[in-house]
């Protein structure tokens, strides 16, 4: 038995947002019990990850490494057709990942303590983002 939703989010720009309690109605709603989660996001410029929920310098800090990994306006770039951020955002989105897996067991995500899934914006504008959810 596959359940499958669409999540559409408003991101205020660059940053991580956390999704988890979106993703757990998915799942709630799918009436799984045992099984898997697969959340994946339809664009290139922003990522998905599952990282520590409970300080948030951990997200602070995540993207100071990002900045340094990926920055902005970099001068070897060639694709900067949507500004300076245009690349360095696909890049920082190659470098984490567009899906994740989260196992399902007792009709709920079956996450760590401190872990949450997170929306990660690479663009430093405002965008609408889609995340397809599908529970089996």
């Amino acid at each position: 038995m596959a359940h499958q939703s669409i999540l559409t989010f408003s991101t205020s720009g660059r940053g991580l947002r956390d999704i988890t309690d979106a993703v757990a109605g998915v799942v709630a709603d799918s009436r799984v019990q045992s099984g898997l989660a697969h959340v994946f996001v339809q664009h290139t410029s922003c990522s998905l990850t599952i990282t520590e929920n409970a300080d948030p310098d951990v997200l602070r800090d995540l993207d100071t490494v990002m900045a340094r990994l990926a920055p902005d306006g970099d001068p070897a770039y060639r694709h900067d057709a949507e500004g300076p951020d245009d690349m360095a955002a696909h890049a920082r989105s190659v470098l984490t990942d567009a899906g994740l897996m989260v196992p399902v067991g007792a009709g709920r995500l079956l996450l760590g303590t401190w872990q949450g899934i997170y929306l990660w914006e690479h663009r430093s504008g405002a965008q609408r983002r889609r995340v397809v959810v599908t529970v089996l």
